[in-house]
C-alpha cells in the first residue's frame, strides 16, 4: 500500500456519463472513462485490508487490492497479468456487473467503496489499446474434444480456459453469432458488440471452435455430439421467460422484455429479426419488473422515441440507504437509480398487476393494485421483465436426459457436465464466468483422470 492514507485524503471518484440529451440520440455506450492520473489517486484508496471483504462480494474472486497497488504504482501491464489471472473478461464485468465487491469494500462503511468496477474497466481497456492482449496458446494439445452448448459468458469462460489446457472445445450456438445473451440480450449502449467480436477472435487464435446457426437438439442430435465428443458441456443459459398469466395476456402488444431486446439489437447490427417489429416509438410503455432487464428495455424505449415509460415494480419501495450493521459486507437493499431510469421513466413500487385491457385486440391499459387501491395505466406497450425460471422446457437439458447437479459441475449421465444460468439459474455475468471456470477445470479432471 503505497500511500496509508489514501482512503482518508482522497475523495472516491467515479466515471460520469454524457448527457442525457445527448445520448439518447444514438445506441453507442456514453460512459467517460477517467484519465489515468486519477484512476491512480482512486487506486490509491484501496486500504489493502488484512481481510479484504471485496474478495467476497466478488464471485470470481479477483485479486482486488494487488491490482489496485499495481495502478497505484503505474504498473499497468502487471495489474492486468492480475486481473486475467481469475477473470477472462474483465471488460464485460467492468460494463455490466453490478459491483458486489464496491458493496463488500470497507470503505462501503462510509458510503464511499473504492471505485473498483471503474479501475477493472481502466486496466482491461488500457491493456487493448496497448496490445498487452494477445492469444495464449497451449503448449501442447491433449486431443481431447470437448463440445459446449451456448456462447453466453458462462460458454466463452469454459470453452477458453480449456483450450489454455490443451483440449480441442467447439462451441455451439443456436443463433447466427456467437456471444449469447452478451449479443442479443444486453443493449448497445451498455456493452460494445467490438469487444466480444475481439474476444472471440482470440479465442479462436487459441484453438476455439465455434459453430453458429447450430441448435443442439434441433438440428444438431445430442446423441451425435456424445459419439463424437468425449465431454458434452451445457453451457445454454437459463432462457425460460418468466410470464404473467392473467387475464388479457393475449392481447397485442404484451411481449417478453427479451423478445423486444433482441429485436432491437437485431436492428443495431443490420440484422434480419423474426416477427412482427416490436417498437416504442410514440407509445405509452409500461415495463413490469425493476431489475436490470426492465432497466435496459426503459433505455431501449426512451431511444426508440416512447411518449412515455412507467416501471412497475411488485416489491416496496427500498430505503434510500441500508442498514450497514446488518447488510455489510453482503449485498445492501437500498435504492438503486440505473443511467436508463435517470433518462426518464416514473417508477411505482409496490404494484400487483390484476389485468390487461384492450380494444380491436391491443392492449390499451392495465389495471393494477396498490396497497388495496386499484390503479389503472394507460398502455400501448407492456414489457414483462419478470426474470426466467430456468433452462428453456423442451431445450437441450431435457434433451441430452441430464439432471442438472445442486453441487458440482458433472450431471447424472456420465460425460456431460453443466454450468452457468443453466446450471444455477438466472445470475449475474460475473458469476457465469466463474461457473464457466470451475466447470473447465471439472472437466479438465474428469479427462485426466480418466
Amino acid at each position: 500500500m503505497t500511500n496509508p492514507t489514501g482512503f482518508l485524503d482522497i475523495d472516491r471518484q467515479d466515471r460520469a456519463y454524457r448527457p442525457v440529451a445527448e445520448r439518447l440520440k444514438h445506441w453507442r455506450e456514453f460512459t467517460e472513462p477517467l484519465p489515468d492520473s486519477e484512476l491512480r489517486l482512486q487506486a490509491e484508496r484501496c486500504m489493502d485490508c488484512g481481510v479484504p471483504f471485496c474478495h467476497t462480494g466478488c464471485p470470481v474472486e479477483n485479486l482486488i487490492p494487488d491490482w489496485n497497488d499495481l495502478v497505484t504504482a503505474g504498473q499497468w501491464r502487471a495489474a492486468l497479468d492480475s486481473l486475467h489471472r481469475t477473470n477472462n473478461f474483465p471488460e464485460f464485468t467492468g460494463r455490466v456487473c453490478p459491483a458486489p465487491c464496491e458493496a463488500a469494500c470497507t470503505l462501503n462503511l462510509d458510503d464511499a467503496p473504492v471505485t473498483i468496477k471503474t479501475i477493472e474497466c481502466a486496466i482491461v481497456d488500457r491493456g487493448w489499446r496497448e496490445g498487452w492482449i494477445a492469444p495464449q496458446m497451449a503448449p501442447r494439445g491433449t486431443g481431447r474434444r470437448i463440445a459446449i452448448v451456448g456462447s453466453g459468458p458462462a460458454g466463452l469462460a469454459c470453452a477458453q480456459q480449456l483450450a489454455r489446457m490443451g483440449h480441442a472445445p467447439t462451441v455451439f450456438e443456436k443463433a447466427d453469432r456467437i456471444g449469447g445473451l452478451l449479443r442479443y440480450g444486453i443493449p448497445d449502449f451498455k456493452l460494445d458488440r467490438m469487444l466480444i467480436d475481439r474476444r472471440i477472435a482470440q479465442m479462436e487464435a487459441e484453438g476455439v471452435i465455434f459453430r453458429a446457426n447450430m441448435e443442439v437438439g434441433v438440428t444438431v442430435p445430442v446423441e451425435r455430439l456424445m459419439d463424437d465428443y468425449c465431454v458434452l458441456v451445457l453451457a445454454a443459459g437459463a432462457e425460460q421467460p418468466r410470464d404473467l398469466e392473467l387475464p388479457g395476456r393475449a392481447l397485442g402488444g404484451v411481449h417478453f422484455a427479451m423478445d423486444y431486446l433482441v429485436q432491437q439489437n437485431r436492428r443495431n447490427a443490420g440484422l434480419p429479426h423474426s416477427g412482427a417489429p416490436i417498437l416504442a416509438t410514440g407509445k405509452n410503455v409500461v415495463v413490469i419488473g425493476g431489475g436490470d432487464t426492465g432497466s435496459d428495455c426503459i433505455g431501449t424505449a426512451n431511444r426508440q422515441g416512447a411518449a412515455s415509460v412507467t416501471q412497475l415494480e411488485i416489491l416496496p419501495r427500498p430505503p434510500l440507504a441500508e442498514d450497514k450493521g446488518t447488510s455489510w459486507p453482503r449485498w445492501p437493499l437500498r435504492l438503486r437509480t440505473s443511467s436508463s431510469q435517470e433518462e426518464g421513466a416514473v417508477r411505482i413500487f409496490s404494484v400487483a398487476t390484476l389485468r390487461f385491457e384492450g380494444q380491436d385486440g391491443r392492449v390499451t391499459a392495465l389495471v393494477c393494485e396498490q396497497d388495496g387501491q386499484s390503479l389503472a395505466f394507460e398502455a400501448d406497450l407492456v414489457l414483462l421483465a419478470l426474470g426466467f425460471t430456468g433452462p428453456e422446457r423442451d431445450g437441450v437439458v431435457g434433451k441430452a436426459g441430464a439432471e442438472l447437479p445442486p453441487t458440482g459441475y458433472e450431471t447424472v449421465r456420465p460425460g456431460i457436465f453443466a454450468c452457468g444460468d443453466a446450471r444455477r439459474g438466472q445470475s449475474l455475468v460475473v458469476w457465469a464466468i466463474r461457473e464457466g471456470r470451475e466447470c473447465a477445470s471439472a472437466v479438465d479432471a474428469y479427462l485426466r483422470g480418466a
